[in-house]
C-alpha cells in the first residue's frame, strides 16, 4: 500500500483555435464558450439576435467544428494518473489527445473524466475536440430507433432534438431562437490524482431528539490502486481529519457532524436564509457544498376535492409564489453570473419565493443554486425532458441514468431545491402526435421506462429527495390529463392563451398548485430598438414577426386588445398595451387562486425571463429590465394583499384578503368611486382580521353600487405595515369614454446617480408606465393616478450616466394610448 503526493490540475480554459471541419473557417474561441459567439466576435456572422439574422446563421449548426489547443508537460510530471475533467460538453463530440481518441461524448448534462495518461508525452501536447453537428446526429439516431420517436414540430423547427441529451430549446421553442448552438460551457482541465480524486460529495440530514441534527457527509473517492489518503472535513470552522484507505475503483467514506443548535434555512419572506459551507479536501483538491438545515415535505393527502399539493418547510406550509425559469440566454457565452443574479434578485424583489427550472434547458451551474440558497428561492427542479417523446433503448436509458446520478449527487445538498420532477409535459405529449395516438400502449410503455429510470436514479442518489413524476401530473402512475384536472396534483392551465378564452376563464378552475400559466406581451421598446430598425416598427413587419415564435401569437395579442381595449394609436403604444393586458391576465389568475388558499398552495406563472429579445410570456425583458407585469407581480404577490374578485354572475364583488405570514393581520380597506375625468370620492370602508397563512373574504359589495361611468378604486393597509391599491372595471376598458389624463413627467437628479421622476395627472390616468431611454429600475411603475394626483418615482440607471446627463422619459397611460391622453 502506497501513500501518494498531492493532486494537481492544469486549467485548460482560455483561447482555443476553432475551425470548421471542412476548413472553411479558422478563428479563435474563448472556452468556456459557444461557436456562434466566437464566429460573431470574429466578424464571420452578424449578431443572430438582430433583424432576421437567425435565418443567415443556420449553416453553423450543420457543420462539424474542431477546437484545438496545446499544453506543456515536463518529463518529471508525466508519470501518474492523468485525466481530463470536462463539464457541459455540448454535445456529440470526440476528444483526442495527441491524435489518440480518449472520449466519445453525447450528453451535455454529464461530467466526463476520461483517463488520458497513455496518450500524454513530455513536452508539447495537443488537445483536439471535434464537435459534431447535432442536427446530423439527430437524423442518424432517429433512423436507428426501432420505431419513430415524435418531437414537437411546433416548438422545434430543427428536427430530432429529442434524440440527444442536449437542451431541447436549442432546437427552437415558442420563445427561443432556433440555431442549435454548440460548445463547451463548463470547466475543462487536465488533472492528476495521487491516491484518489473526489468523485462525489453528498449530504444527508438526520434530526435528533432535542433539535440537534446529524449531518452525514459522504465522499466518494475514485482511485486506480490501493493506497491511503488524508481527508479534511470542515463545516463552518469545525474541522475533522481522517486518514482513509482507498481501493481500486470507488471508495465511499461517511463522516458525521453533529450540529446542536442549527439555524434553519427558510424561503424568502418566511425567515432567515441561514447557510453553512461544507468543504472536503485532500491534498491538492477541495470540493465545497453550500448547505442549509431545513425539512421539506410535499403534502399530497386526500381531501374532498381530490388530493393536496402543498409544500411544508420546517413544519410550516408555504404558499409558493413564483415563476418558471428558462436559460438566461440562448447562447452560453452571453450568460454572466451578475446577469443571472440580477434576474433572481428581481424575482425576490417581486415577492417570489420559488422558481421552477423548466425541463427543456439546463441543470444550472453550482453557483446558480448558491444564489438561490442565499436569496431564499425554493427551486422546483425538472429533469431535462420537455414536450417531446424520447427513446427508451438501452443505450439511451443508460446515458440518462448516468446523467441523473451525476446531477442529483451534484445538487441535492442545496437547501433551495425542494422538488425533483421527472419531466415537462411528456404525459400530455402522448396525445399530441399521430403515432402515439394510434399506438398509445407502445409509447406509454416507452415513456414509463424512461420515467422509471429517472425515479430509480434519484432514489439511489438522494433517497430523501422529493420526487414528482411529471409536470403537470395528478400523481404517480396516473397518465391522465392534468391540464384541466384541478382536483389533485399540479396543473398547467393554458386555456386563456392557447384557446383564446377570456381572462375571467381563470376563475373557472381551482388548481391545487398551478405550475404553468401565462399570457404573452411584446418586449419593451428599448429592447425592440436593439434588433429592429425604425422601418421595422410595425406589428406585421417581417422583423417583428421573426421575433415572435409562438404560432398565432401576434394575432392573439391583437385579438385580446380588440376584446378589452380600444386599439392603440401607434406601435409603441401597442407594445405598452400588450404588457398591461399581460399583467391583467396573470393578476386575474393569481388573485383568484390565492383567494382559494389553502385549497390552492402555489402559482408559478410562465415565465420569468427571456433567452433573447422576443415577444413572450416573460415578465422580465431580455437583459433583466422589468416589464409592466413584473411591477404588477410585486403587488399581487405581496405576502399580505387585497384583491377584488367578481362573482360568476357579475352581481357582486368580494374583496379577498390573503395573509402568507405567520402572524394574524388586521386589514383596513377603503373603496372609492372615480369618474372618467378622475374625480375621486369615498364609497365604503371595511376592516377585518386574517388568520396566519390563510385567505378570507373581507367584504362583499353589490356590483350595482358602481355607476356605469365610474371605476371602483381601493386602497388598504395591514397592521404589519403592508399596503396596496388597485382598481376594478366591471366590463371592458373599451366601453369607458375616458377623458384626457393630462399626464406630465418631470425628472430631477437626486445627486446619487438616480433620478426623482414626478408623475402628475390632471385627469384619470390608468396603468401609468414610465419608460426611459436608459436601462434601469423604477421604484414603482404600472400604477394609477386620479385627477390632481402626483407620484414621485425613483429611477436608478443600470449603468452610471455621464455627469449632467438626464434620461429622456416617456409616459404611457391607457387614455393617451388610445389617442385621448
Amino acid at each position: 500500500m502506497t501513500t501518494f503526493t498531492q493532486n494537481t490540475a492544469i486549467d485548460l480554459s482560455g483561447d482555443w483555435q476553432l475551425a470548421a471541419s471542412d476548413s472553411s473557417h479558422a478563428l479563435t474561441i474563448a472556452i468556456p464558450g459557444d461557436v456562434h459567439s466566437a464566429l460573431q466576435a470574429a466578424g464571420v456572422i452578424a449578431d443572430p439576435y438582430a433583424g432576421r439574422n437567425e435565418d443567415d446563421v443556420q449553416w453553423v449548426a450543420h457543420k462539424d467544428w474542431v477546437l484545438e489547443r496545446q499544453f506543456h508537460l515536463d518529463a518529471a510530471d508525466l508519470p501518474g494518473n492523468w485525466y481530463l475533467d470536462i463539464d457541459s460538453l455540448d454535445t456529440v463530440a470526440d476528444v483526442y489527445v495527441n491524435d489518440q481518441r480518449v472520449l466519445t461524448a453525447d450528453n451535455c448534462f454529464r461530467r466526463y473524466r476520461p483517463d488520458v495518461a497513455p496518450a500524454l508525452s513530455a513536452g508539447e501536447n495537443k488537445l483536439r475536440i471535434v464537435l459534431h453537428s447535432s442536427i446530423a446526429a439527430g437524423v442518424e439516431r432517429q433512423a436507428a430507433q426501432p420505431f419513430y420517436i415524435p418531437y414537437s414540430t411546433g416548438n422545434s423547427p430543427i428536427a430530432n432534438g429529442n434524440m440527444l441529451r442536449k437542451p431541447q430549446c436549442h432546437f427552437g421553442w415558442d420563445w427561443n431562437i432556433a440555431i442549435a448552438p454548440l460548445g463547451i460551457y463548463g470547466e475543462i482541465a487536465l488533472k492528476k490524482f495521487a491516491a484518489a480524486r473526489i468523485e462525489h460529495l453528498t449530504t444527508r440530514q438526520v434530526p435528533r431528539v432535542g433539535g440537534a441534527i446529524d449531518l452525514h457527509v459522504t465522499v466518494t473517492l475514485s482511485g486506480n490502486e490501493p493506497g491511503t489518503v488524508g481527508l479534511d472535513f470542515a463545516l463552518d470552522g469545525e474541522q475533522q481529519w481522517l486518514d482513509c484507505t482507498v481501493t481500486a475503483g470507488e471508495t465511499r467514506i461517511t463522516q458525521i457532524f453533529t450540529v446542536e443548535n442549527p439555524k434553519l434555512w427558510w424561503p424568502a419572506g418566511s425567515g432567515e436564509q441561514a447557510v453553512s459551507v461544507l468543504t472536503v479536501s485532500l491534498p491538492g483538491e477541495t470540493v465545497s457544498r453550500q448547505i442549509g438545515f431545513r425539512t421539506v415535505e410535499l403534502l399530497t393527502d386526500a381531501d374532498a376535492a381530490g388530493s393536496r399539493f402543498a409544500f411544508r418547510v420546517n413544519g410550516r406550509e408555504i404558499f409558493c409564489r413564483g415563476a418558471n425559469w428558462i436559460p438566461a440566454d440562448a447562447l452560453a457565452s452571453r450568460v454572466t453570473r451578475a446577469g443571472v443574479e440580477d434576474l433572481l434578485q428581481s424575482a425576490v424583489d417581486a415577492n417570489m419565493n420559488m422558481i421552477r427550472i423548466w425541463g427543456g434547458g439546463f441543470y444550472e451551474p453550482d453557483w446558480f443554486y448558491d444564489l438561490c440558497d442565499r436569496l431564499g428561492i425554493m427551486v422546483w427542479q425538472d429533469f431535462m425532458f420537455a414536450c417531446n417523446l424520447y427513446p427508451s433503448t438501452p443505450d439511451f436509458l443508460d446515458n440518462v441514468a448516468a446523467e441523473v446520478a451525476y446531477q442529483v449527487k451534484r445538487l441535492s445538498s442545496h437547501p433551495s431545491i425542494v422538488l425533483w420532477c421527472g419531466d415537462n409535459e411528456l404525459v400530455g405529449a402522448l396525445t399530441w402526435f399521430e403515432e402515439s395516438r394510434r399506438d398509445r400502449d407502445r409509447y406509454l410503455v416507452s415513456y414509463d421506462r424512461l420515467n422509471r429510470v429517472i425515479e430509480t436514479g434519484i432514489k439511489v442518489a438522494a433517497p430523501e429527495a422529493i420526487w414528482w413524476p411529471s409536470s403537470p401530473s395528478v400523481g404517480p402512475l396516473n397518465f391522465g390529463d392534468a391540464w384541466h384536472a384541478d382536483g389533485s396534483g399540479d396543473m398547467h392551465y393554458w386555456s386563456v392563451w392557447h384557446e383564446n378564452k377570456s381572462f375571467d376563464n381563470y376563475r373557472t378552475v381551482r388548481p391545487r398548485f398551478c405550475s404553468e400559466f401565462g399570457f404573452q406581451s411584446y418586449t419593451s421598446m428599448p429592447v425592440i430598438r436593439q434588433f429592429a430598425g425604425q422601418n421595422d416598427l410595425n406589428v406585421a413587419s417581417p422583423v417583428i414577426e421573426a421575433h415572435q415564435k409562438n404560432a398565432g401569437g401576434n394575432e392573439r395579442i391583437a385579438a385580446t386588445m380588440f376584446r378589452y381595449f380600444r386599439f392603440p394609436k401607434d406601435f409603441s403604444n401597442f407594445v405598452y398595451l400588450s404588457q398591461i393586458q399581460q399583467g391583467l391576465a396573470i393578476r386575474t389568475a393569481v388573485d383568484f387562486w390565492r383567494s382559494l388558499k389553502p385549497h390552492c398552495m402555489g402559482t408559478l406563472y410562465w415565465q420569468l425571463n427571456d433567452t433573447w429579445p422576443v415577444a413572450s410570456w416573460a415578465s422580465l425583458d431580455y437583459g433583466g429590465n422589468w416589464k409592466a407585469m413584473h411591477y404588477m407581480t410585486r403587488r399581487f404577490f405581496q405576502p399580505v394583499t387585497v384583491a377584488a374578485i367578481p362573482s360568476d354572475n357579475g352581481k357582486t364583488i368580494s374583496f379577498s384578503m390573503v395573509n402568507d405570514t405567520q402572524a394574524p393581520v388586521t386589514v383596513a380597506l377603503q373603496t372609492f368611486l372615480v369618474t372618467l375625468s378622475g374625480e375621486k370620492r369615498p364609497l365604503m370602508a371595511a376592516a377585518g382580521t386574517c388568520s396566519p397563512d390563510r385567505a378570507a373574504t373581507l367584504m362583499t359589495m353589490a356590483a350595482s353600487d358602481i355607476p356605469k361611468d365610474e371605476v371602483l378604486f381601493w386602497s388598504f393597509e395591514a397592521s404589519n405595515g403592508m399596503r396596496g391599491e388597485g382598481h376594478h372595471v366591471a366590463g371592458t376598458y373599451k366601453a369607458l369614454d375616458l377623458q384626457p389624463s393630462g399626464l406630465s413627467i418631470l425628472a430631477i437628479p437626486t445627486g446619487d446617480g438616480s433620478f426623482g421622476v414626478t408623475v402628475s395627472a390632471t385627469g384619470l390616468a390608468l396603468h401609468v408606465m414610465i419608460e426611459a431611454d436608459a436601462e434601469g429600475r423604477y421604484s414603482d411603475n404600472a400604477f394609477d393616478l386620479t385627477a390632481g394626483e402626483s407620484r414621485v418615482i425613483r429611477f436608478t440607471p443600470r449603468q452610471p450616466l455621464a455627469e449632467g446627463s438626464v434620461p429622456v422619459f416617456t409616459g404611457y397611460d391607457l387614455q393617451s394610448c388610445q389617442g385621448n391622453g
